[in-house]
C-alpha cells in the first residue's frame, strides 16, 4: 500500500463504504418517516370511518352507549389493524376501550380542537410504545359535536413491514460494495502497471528529476498530441527554435517556425537525422510516433544543433578516407610470402590511392632472404618495385643499385629511421644532391612533392619507399607523411615476414634436396623412374618438407634394392629423421642383409631415436617418431624379388601382359614399436614386370578414401604392361595426384631385366683340394669366351683363394658363379655360416694372406648370408666397359 496505486485503492474502498453506509442510514431514516406518515394516515382514516359509520349517532344517544359501541369498536380495531378505537363523549371520557378497565376513564390526549369540529393528529407515548393517534368529532343531525372518535396505531406495527425488507436491502448494499471494490481493484491494477508500483514521493521525485533532465539536456524535445498541439517543450527546444515561454496548448501552425520544420512537425511522419537550417543553425531533427505499442496518438521530436559538427565533417571525411586506405592496404599488401611481390603490391597500391608514382628500394641482403647487416645511408639498395602512369620518367629504373648519400635528407632520414617530407621539390632543399641531373628532369616533368619513408622492421631498416606527386595538384603535407609512415610500417612487417619465410623456405628446400636421391645409380637389374611431390606449403609442414623418401641401392651380385618409406609428421624434424633412416638403410645394405633383417635393424634404430627424443627438451614439440618402410631386393640373375614391409602400403606388380595386382607382402608393424618380427615374400618375376612402390599420400586424401585410391591406382596401371617407368609415373600422377596435396608423395617404378644366360657361368666344386686347378681352368675358359683374357690371372687368383678356403673351412657342397655385368662378379657359396676374417699376417706366418690378396686385387668383397649358408663375393672393375 506504499505505492500510489495502493493508496488510491484504499481511498476508493473507503469512499465506497461511506457511500453505502450513508445510503443505508438514509434508507432507515426514510423508513421511519414513512412509518409515521402511514400511522397518521391509518389512524385518521379509521377514526373518520368509524365516526361517520351509520348508527354511531343513535348509539351515542342510546341509554347505554358503551354496550352499543364496544363490540363495534373492537371489530373495527381488529379489522383495520390499529391498536385502539376509542369513542369519547364530549367530556373526554372513554365510552369504548380495548381494555374494558379503561372504559369511563378520562382520555389522554388533545381533544379541544376536535370538540370544535377539527381533527387532532398527535404522536404520544403510551403503554404500547410510541404511537400516532387521530381524534375526530362525531356530528349529530343538527351538526353539533355529540362525541369523539380516537384511533391510534403504534409505530412498531407500521414499521414492521419496512423492516422485513432490511435483509434484502443490506444484501443489495453488500453486493454493491463488493462490485465497487472489484471495479476499484481493476482500476487500481491498471494504475499500478502504469505507475510501475511507485510511491507518491518516488513519483514526485521522479517527476522533478525528469523535469530537470528534460530542461537540462542539450537536445530540444517537443511532444505533440494527435491534433498537433504542443504538450511539452523543453528549454533547449525553445532556444533552438526561438519559441516564447508559453507555447503549450498551441498548434504547430500557430508558431512562427521555419516552413520546412513546421511541415515536418505537422506531418507526423517518421524522420531520422534530417537536417534543416533555422537561422544560422543547422538542426538535425528526429521524429517518432507515440501511438506505437498502444500509446496515445501524437509524436515526439528531438532537435540537435549540428552547426559545429558540420564544420568538422570535412575533416572527419578525410580521416575516414585515410582509415579506409589503411584498411584496404592491409588487404592488398602482403598477400603472398614473396619479398619482391610484396614490394610491388605496396608500390601499386600507393600509386593508385595515395601518390602518382611510388618506388621501393630494398637492401641487397634482404632480397636474398638474409638479415640486413648494414642499414641506413651506407647500405646498397636495389630498386625492387616501381609503379606509376608512365615508365619514361627520370626515376631510377628497376634493378638499379642505389646508395643514398648521408648528407641528403633521404640519407639522414634513413639514419634516424624517420620519414622525410619534401612539399616543394622545386625549392631544391637538398634532396637533389642524390642526383642533380635527374632531380632537374623530375621537376621539369611536373614532379612537385615527395615523401621518403624507411621500411623498418624489428629495429632493422630493410629499405626505403618513396612516394611522388605530379598529376595531383595538392602537395604532400604532414598528415600525408604520417599516413605514409603508417602505410609503410604495415608493409614493412609483410616484407620482413616474406624475407624470413624465403630464408626458411630456402633452408628447407636445401635440406630436402640434400636428403633425397639426386640421380639413379648405375645398375643393370631394373629400368627405373621416380617422382617426388612435397606437400603444399602451409598445408603440410614448413615449405612442403615432409618425411617421405625413396632410394635405389645397387647391391653386390648385380642386385638392386628398391626402398620406399614414410616418416610420421612434417617439417624439419620429420625430414631430419628421414635422412637418418635413409643413411641407415645405405649402411645396413653394405652388410648385404635380406629385407626382413634390414627392417629389424631399422626398427631398433627408430626405437633409439624415440628414446633420445623423449629425453630431449624438445620432445613435446618433436613428438614420437614413427615410420613405415617397404624394401624390395631384385636379383636379375635369377629373376627373384624378395620383399618385406613394416606398416607400409602394398606394392603393385604389373605383369608384361598388363595384369596389375597388389603383392601380398606379409604385413609387419610400423618401425618404432620394437621386438616384432618381419616376414618376406619371394616372387620370381618375368622380364618386363613393373614394380610400383609408393607412399600413402598418393592414394589417400581428405576428399578420397584410401580404398578408393588403391582401386584407382590399380585401374590406372591395368592394361598397360608395355609402359616405360617414366610413362607409368606420369600416368599415375595424372590420375591420383590431389590438387592441393596435404602429404608428401613418393613414387618409385622399376621394370625388371633378366641377365642373359651367356653372361652367367656357374658350377659345383667338390670338397677336394685338387678341384682348385679345375676351377682355374674353367674360369680361364669362361673369361676367354667373354673376351676378358686380361682379367684371367686376377680372377683365377681370387677364386682359387676363395675355393681353397671353402674346401678347408666350410661345409659342402660348394658352388662357384661368375657374372659379367658392369663389373666382373665372382661368388663362392657353401653351407657354412662362418664368415671369413681378414687379418694382417706376420712376416713369419706361413698362411693367412689369402683374403688379404683377395682384398687387394678385388675392387670390393663381402659376405652374404642365405637360408642355406653364405656367399662370399668379389667385384672387379672392367676397364673401358
Amino acid at each position: 500500500m506504499r505505492s500510489v496505486a495502493g493508496q488510491v485503492f484504499l481511498l476508493q474502498v473507503v469512499i465506497v463504504i461511506l457511500l453505502v453506509a450513508a445510503g443505508m442510514v438514509a434508507l432507515v431514516l426514510q423508513s421511519h418517516s414513512d412509518s409515521e406518515r402511514e400511522a397518521t394516515r391509518r389512524s385518521l382514516a379509521v377514526a373518520e370511518t368509524f365516526a361517520n359509520a351509520p348508527g354511531i349517532e343513535a348509539a351515542l344517544k342510546s341509554p347505554d352507549p358503551t354496550a352499543a359501541l364496544q363490540p363495534r369498536a373492537e371489530t373495527a380495531r381488529k379489522l383495520s389493524g390499529v391498536d385502539f378505537v376509542v369513542v369519547l363523549d364530549p367530556g373526554g371520557k372513554r365510552l369504548t376501550a380495548p381494555e374494558p378497565g379503561l372504559i369511563g376513564k378520562q382520555f389522554h390526549g388533545e381533544t379541544a380542537p376536535a370538540l370544535h369540529g377539527g381533527v387532532v393528529e398527535e404522536q404520544v407515548g403510551g403503554p404500547l410504545g410510541p404511537l400516532v393517534q387521530a381524534t375526530v368529532p362525531v356530528h349529530g343531525a343538527d351538526g353539533s359535536v355529540i362525541g369523539l372518535v380516537s384511533a391510534g396505531v403504534t409505530l412498531e406495527r407500521v414499521s414492521g413491514v419496512v423492516e422485513e425488507q432490511f435483509p434484502l436491502l443490506f444484501g443489495v448494499a453488500g453486493g454493491v460494495l463488493l462490485l465497487a471494490t472489484v471495479g476499484t481493484a481493476l482500476v487500481t491494477g491498471r494504475l499500478r502497471r502504469q505507475t510501475h508500483g511507485l510511491g507518491p514521493e518516488e513519483m514526485t521525485r521522479m517527476y522533478e528529476h525528469h523535469d530537470a533532465v528534460l530542461h537540462a539536456v542539450r537536445e530540444g524535445v517537443l511532444i505533440l498530441d494527435g491534433d498537433r498541439r504542443l504538450l511539452l517543450v523543453n528549454d533547449e527546444a525553445r532556444r533552438l527554435l526561438g519559441l516564447p515561454a508559453e507555447v503549450e496548448g498551441r498548434t504547430v501552425d500557430e508558431l512562427d517556425l521555419d516552413p520546412h520544420t513546421a511541415r515536418l512537425l505537422s506531418s507526423g511522419r517518421i524522420a531520422s537525422d534530417e537536417v534543416y537550417r533555422v537561422g544560422r543553425r543547422l538542426l538535425a531533427v528526429n521524429q517518432r510516433a507515440t501511438d506505437q505499442d498502444g500509446g496515445p496518438p501524437g509524436t515526439v521530436a528531438t532537435i540537435r544543433d549540428t552547426t559545429e559538427l558540420a564544420a568538422l565533417s570535412g575533416r572527419v571525411d578525410v580521416a575516414q578516407q585515410r582509415l579506409r586506405l589503411l584498411y584496404d592496404a592491409g588487404e592488398k599488401i602482403g598477400t603472398t610470402l614473396d619479398v619482391v611481390r610484396t614490394c610491388e603490391e605496396l608500390a601499386e597500391f600507393a600509386a593508385a590511392r595515395f601518390a602518382d608514382y611510388a618506388t621501393v628500394d630494398l637492401v641487397e641482403t634482404v632480397l636474398r632472404g638474409e638479415e640486413p647487416t648494414v642499414t641506413g645511408a651506407g647500405a646498397d639498395m636495389r630498386r625492387t618495385a616501381y609503379s606509376g602512369p608512365r615508365n619514361d620518367t627520370a626515376l631510377f629504373a628497376l634493378g638499379t643499385t642505389i646508395r643514398f648519400l648521408p648528407d641528403t635528407p633521404m640519407g639522414a632520414g634513413l639514419g634516424k629511421g624517420e620519414g622525410v617530407l619534401e612539399p616543394d621539390l622545386a625549392a631544391y632543399t637538398g634532396w637533389e644532391q642524390q642526383s642533380q641531373g635527374r632531380a632537374r628532369r623530375l621537376v621539369e616533368a611536373g614532379f612537385h612533392s615527395m615523401i621518403a619513408v624507411p621500411l623498418r622492421a624489428r629495429g632493422a631498416i630493410l629499405g626505403v619507399a618513396m612516394f611522388w606527386r605530379s598529376d595531383r595538384p595538392e602537395p604532400f603535407d604532414e598528415e600525408d607523411r604520417s599516413l605514409a609512415e603508417e602505410l609503410v610500417a604495415r608493409a614493412a612487417v609483410s616484407v620482413d615476414n616474406a624475407r624470413r619465410y624465403s630464408r626458411e623456405h630456402t633452408m628447407a628446400v636445401t635440406l630436402q634436396r640434400s636428403l633425397l636421391p639426386r640421380g639413379l645409380p648405375e645398375q643393370s637389374a631394373l629400368e627405373t623412374a621416380f617422382r617426388y611431390r612435397p606437400a603444399q606449403a602451409g598445408l603440410g609442414g614448413l615449405g612442403g618438407v615432409g618425411g617421405d623418401w625413396f632410394d635405389i641401392i645397387a647391391l653386390p651380385g648385380s642386385r638392386v634394392a628398391l626402398v620406399v618409406g614414410d616418416v610420421v609428421g612434417h617439417g624439419l624434424h620429420a625430414a631430419a629423421t628421414m635422412g637418418r633412416l635413409r643413411t641407415a638403410v645405405h649402411n645396413f645394405s653394405t652388410l648385404d642383409l635380406p629385407p626382413d633383417e634390414l627392417l629389424w635393424h631399422l626398427d631398433e634404430l627408430v626405437v633409439r631415436i624415440d628414446q633420445e627424443d623423449s629425453e630431449a627438451e624438445a620432445a613435446a614439440e618433436a613428438g614420437v617418431t614413427g615410420a613405415t618402410c617397404l624394401i624390395a631386393i631384385y636379383d636379375p640373375a635369377t629373376g627373384v624379388c624378395t620383399m618385406a614391409r613394416a606398416g607400409h602400403v602394398q606394392p603393385v606388380i604389373v605383369h608384361p601382359d598388363g595384369t596389375a595386382a597388389f603383392a601380398n607382402v606379409p604385413g609387419g608393424p610400423p618401425l618404432g614399436l620394437g621386438g616384432m618380427p618381419f616376414e618376406t615374400l619371394e616372387l620370381r618375376l618375368p622380364e618386363g614386370t613393373t614394380l610400383v612402390l609408393y607412399t600413402d599420400g598418393l592414394v589417400e586424401d581428405r576428399d578420397r578414401d584410401m580404398d578408393d585410391g588403391l582401386m584407382l591406382l590399380r585401374s590406372t596401371l591395368s592394361g598397360h604392361g608395355g609402359r616405360t617407368p617414366d610413362e607409368t609415373c606420369e600416368a599415375v600422377l595424372r590420375a591420383l595426384l590431389p590438387e592441393n596435396p596435404r602429404d608428401d608423395i613418393a613414387l618409385l617404378v622399376g621394370r625388371t631385366k633378366v641377365l642373359d644366360a651367356s653372361r652367367v657361368a656357374e658350377w659345383d666344386v667338390p670338397s677336394d683340394p685338387s678341384a682348385v686347378g679345375e676351377v682355374r681352368a674353367r674360369v680361364a675358359g669362361t673369361l676367354k669366351e667373354w673376351d676378358l683374357e686380361d682379367e684371367a690371372f686376377t680372377t683365377e687368383l681370387i677364386l682359387s683363394e676363395l675355393v681353397t678356403n671353402a674346401i678347408r673351412y666350410a661345409v659342402g657342397p660348394i658352388r662357384v658363379r661368375l657374372i659379367r655385368d658392369r663389373a666382373l662378379i665372382c661368388e663362392v657359396s657353401d653351407h657354412s655360416s662362418t664368415s671369413p676374417h681378414l687379418r694382417q699376417a706376420a712376416s713369419t706366418d706361413e698362411g693367412g694372406r689369402g683374403l688379404f690378396l683377395v682384398a687387394q686385387f678385388a675392387d670390393r668383397w663381402g659376405t652374404r648370408y642365405t637360408p642355406g649358408g653364405k656367399v662370399i663375393w668379389t667385384e672387379q672393375p672392367l676397364a673401358g666397359r
